[in-house]
């Protein structure tokens, strides 16, 4: 059988992709503790995570992650007991080992050999905090059984009394309760019922009987009783049920926390021997997801498995003191469990094809468009009108498609905060990562391809923009760095901001280090703004030597050609001795915009509709002219740049009379405003984006092409790249300079 058709190969990926969720929840309850919050839900919530992940494990019989996730399971049980506190030592330790676990989901996932230096450091760390590291150094091996899945099960009736002991692969029926308890042990009696979606994601019965074996003395009888006849039977409905009689010293809720992450998937009962009086009563437990059971039912004494005592009847003192109270009314529908969401994981490859052909559908849509409105029909006729609602339902799909491209950055994000401690590490920095705006949805390619410059800019946020413990204390700043990392929409884009709160860019020394490199003339006279951006020109550093982290020129240029290839900006804001922020600027999505369709010169051209604030005509007197090749227009009580659009793409020679030219007012994401000039407003459309292939040189303002409803090809362009590269083209800096566009 093919791996791709092996149902192993399913469920084995399946585990992998819900390590990914357990591990992110990880995270979240660690970051909620380091923010000062350690109540138990969210300790359970971490405990849960890696007993998750360690039951999975164990299934496909992958021994180094169990091995690894017991003795952190283990730590995490303590800190629930309240028998270990939450010190910033410890979290240290906990978030090294989470990330640790999840290189090691990475590593069984690829089939990649395990680090066994790096794991034994951990396990020997997290030992330290059960008080005898060396006692514990080998008992991982030695109570934790690795089986894989395939287990069989002796489910014989012999003499149809009752189904023997279920053997367990060699497991050994365990001997009878003792009579004489010793001190503080208890009975309990559990009844185990699976359901079929407790297989469908890859469960399995035996493990967790494995594991409630480790509280006590156990005894397990398999319930086949409700099997159908071979004719009648359905492989994917479960029919078992186990009956289990438990000696331990365990609570109740320690036996539970062993079925957590089979919550929802299963009917369990468990009856303690100290919530029936006298002891050895058995006490019907409430399934919350099954029927109320009539109060005739009561009459019924529950057949006792085999190995125990009968259930003695209740006195006569304890039952109620009507004679024959009528029926429980049925549970109210407010009052059903609520039911979980269903998930659907999709391959990226599907939903790629169905952007594609929504792509497809909407350049359809506009030649259809546009080739009714050239016949000449009436605008209240048929077909007009179908016209109309297949625009509304064109529209309604592609927003839906794009929902379903569109993530939460927080997986991004949470990639980070360990790019943060790995780099603080590597240069003795105490920083400390703050994170707002995690729920923000981007479209997933565009999270994909933002990882790598991100983590460049991190980096360099701890390197480069933070002091060192000692410059922080002696410029009254607290001994920790904080990086900020933020995610918000606005104006049709999500902007991502990196700040520190380090010293700020020592301008005059990026510009002498510009001059030394040969990058700029000695002459140069830039504005703060323009020195910034020299930090992204090729082969720059402003590191004195070079370290694990930094120092050979090799980030920020590679960091702004990332964004501009995702259709972005990155700019600049830095105060000395406050820090720096770092404004990076992207579409929402890589596959359809809404576009205003414009004539420049002859040439049709797309501008994005969300940076257009508003349309103007010029008239006399609303332009004032700075100096030769400086323009600005009135707009109310205030003026702008002015820009010709035509003149700044070299199409043509920049116009003299401007009286009647129609602005498209630009808002930029500084708050500014500028104005282009263009010589007519065609339409306002959707437009699929086709991205430039490689070979084409990247002209400054020029995002990407899209097809027209006429099979016309038009570019799609970046008017704050255009405005950008018109006001440095205006620089009291060498030719040279402007030309290798060395400030753009």
């Amino acid at each position: 059988m093919s791996e791709q058709n092996d149902p192993m190969a399913e469920i084995r990926a399946s585990f992998f992709i819900e390590c990914e969720e357990l591990l992110e929840s990880l995270q979240d309850g660690l970051q909620i503790m380091d923010e000062g919050a350690d109540d138990s839900e969210t300790i359970n919530i971490v405990f849960r995570a890696v007993h998750s992940i360690k039951g999975g494990a164990g299934a496909f019989g992958l021994e180094f992650l169990v091995r690894f996730a017991h003795r952190y399971e283990t730590v995490l049980d303590e800190v629930r007991a309240e028998r270990l506190a939450v010190t910033p030592e410890a979290l240290k330790v906990f978030y090294q080992a989470a990330d640790h676990l999840s290189d090691l989901v990475r590593i069984s996932r690829d089939n990649l050999p395990a680090p066994e230096e790096r794991t034994q450091a951990l396990l020997e760390a997290l030992s330290a905090f059960l008080g005898d590291s060396d006692e514990l150094a080998d008992a991982p091996e030695e109570e934790i059984d690795f089986k894989p899945m395939g287990i069989s099960l002796d489910l014989g009736t012999d003499g149809g009394d009752g189904p023997d002991l279920a053997d367990l692969e060699g497991l050994p029926p365990l001997p009878p309760l003792p009579e004489l308890d010793a001190p503080g042990t208890r009975h309990y009696q559990i009844r185990f019922t699976p359901m079929a979606e407790l297989f469908e994601t890859g469960n399995e019965p035996a493990l967790l009987l494995r594991n409630l074996q480790a509280l006590g003395e156990m005894h397990v009888t398999c319930d086949t009783s409700a099997v159908p006849e071979l004719a009648q039977l359905v492989p994917e409905i479960p029919h078992l049920t186990w009956d289990i009689t438990l000696e331990t010293e365990a609570e109740e809720a320690e036996i539970a926390s062993i079925f957590e992450f089979v919550e929802g998937l299963c009917r369990l009962d468990i009856i303690s021997d100290a919530d029936a009086e006298p002891p050895g009563t058995v006490i019907a437990a409430v399934d919350p997801t099954a029927p109320e059971m009539p109060e005739a039912a009561e009459a019924e004494v529950p057949q006792a498995p085999e190995g125990l005592s009968a259930p003695e009847p209740l006195p006569e003192q304890e039952k109620e003191p009507t004679a024959k109270p009528a029926p429980a009314p049925p549970k109210p529908a407010a009052q059903a469990p609520p039911t979980a969401k269903t998930i659907v994981r999709v391959d990226i490859d599907r939903i790629e094809r169905l952007v594609n052909l929504v792509g497809e559908l909407v350049i359809n849509q506009a030649m259809l468009s546009q080739s009714l409105e050239q016949s000449g029909l009436s605008p209240h006729s048929d077909a007009m009108n179908g016209l109309e609602e297949f625009q509304r339902l064109t529209r309604d799909i592609q927003d839906s498609v794009m929902m379903i491209r569109a993530q939460p950055v927080k997986s991004l994000f949470q990639r980070m905060s360990r790019i943060v401690r790995e780099a603080s590490g590597a240069v003795d920095k105490d920083v400390r990562l703050i994170v707002h705006g995690e729920d923000t949805e981007v479209d997933k390619t565009v999270i994909e391809r933002l990882a790598d410059p991100l983590t460049h800019m991190i980096r360099n946020a701890v390197d480069h923009g933070l002091e060192s413990k000692s410059a922080r204390l002696a410029a009254g700043k607290p001994e920790q760095g904080q990086v900020n990392l933020s995610a918000a929409h606005r104006s049709g884009r999500v902007i991502i901001e990196i700040s520190d709160d380090g010293a700020g860019i020592n301008r005059p020394k990026v510009q002498q280090l510009a001059i030394d490199k040969g990058l700029i003339p000695p002459d140069a006279v830039l504005s703060d703004t323009e020195i910034d951006n020299l930090l992204f020109m090729p082969g720059f550093s402003t590191a004195d030597k070079v370290s694990d982290l930094s120092g050979r020129g090799v980030g920020m240029d590679v960091v702004r050609t990332a964004i501009q290839a995702l259709g972005g900006r990155i700019t600049t804001t830095s105060q000395p001795g406050e820090g720096t922020t770092f404004s990076i600027s992207l579409p929402l999505t890589l596959a359809v915009l809404d576009g205003m369709v414009v004539e420049v010169a002859d040439e049709t051209l797309v501008l994005p509709l969300n940076v257009v604030v508003e349309t103007l005509t010029l008239e006399a007197g609303d332009v004032q002219m700075l100096r030769p090749g400086r323009n600005v227009v009135r707009v109310r009580s205030g003026f702008v740049p002015l820009l010709d659009l035509g003149g700044a793409l070299g199409y043509r020679a920049p116009l003299e009379d401007m009286t009647g030219a129609v602005v498209l007012l630009i808002g930029q994401e500084d708050g500014s405003n500028a104005a282009l000039m263009i010589d007519n407003i065609v339409d306002q459309r959707q437009v699929v984006i086709k991205g430039l292939d490689e070979s084409f040189h990247r002209a400054p303002g020029i995002a990407a092409a899209t097809i027209l409803g006429d099979g016309q090809i038009a570019l799609i362009l970046d008017p704050s790249d255009i405005i950008s590269n018109a006001m440095s083209a205006h620089l009291t800096v060498a030719p040279q300079t402007r030309a290798e566009g060395a400030i753009a």
